[in-house]
């Protein structure tokens, strides 16, 4: 009788897909002015995520605007619109937002003619005024504190 062999052991490659690395999400596209090209979101990400883009020195006076309005406010709601974060109350609209331009941040008070005293920058749109923070500014953060909560006890904007 013959002997059967044993078939030799050989390795199979293994057939379970790699793991697939995850890809670094691409930093946001600066847009004119440096400002942040961050997609349509609500909430405290978005708004998390277009300050970390913001260039060079606009990059912390939007974290100490951020800090202080949440600081004002703490029930504020957040939103990234247009390529700018907003900040409003739950069923009251929308107060205030801000942008980045060359050479300065644009604090935007939707409803700023109605402020005491007036932040000191006109606006063709009716009712708005803005605030503008350039590099090495000095900021009042009481008086800004004071627009802040004024504006959030207004009825807001419905921008969208």
């Amino acid at each position: 009788m013959a002997s059967k062999a044993k078939p030799k052991a050989t390795k199979r490659a293994s057939r379970a897909a790699p793991r697939a690395k995850a890809k670094p999400k691409p930093e946001p596209k600066l847009l004119s002015g440096g400002n942040p090209q961050i997609a349509k979101a609500d909430g405290e990400a978005p708004v998390r995520a277009y300050i970390a883009a913001m260039p060079g020195w606009k990059r912390e006076a939007g974290r100490r605007l951020d800090a202080l309005i949440v600081r004002t406010v703490p029930k504020v709601r957040k939103a990234v619109r247009w390529n700018t974060p907003f900040y409003g109350m739950a069923g009251n609209g929308w107060f205030l937002g801000f942008h980045c331009f060359d050479r300065y941040l644009k604090v935007t008070f939707l409803r700023g003619t109605a402020l005491d005293p007036l932040p000191p920058v006109e606006s063709k749109v009716p009712g708005t005024r803005y605030f503008h923070v350039h590099e090495n500014d000095e900021i009042d953060e009481k008086l800004l504190a004071s627009w802040i909560r004024q504006a959030a006890k207004l009825p807001g904007e419905k921008l969208f």
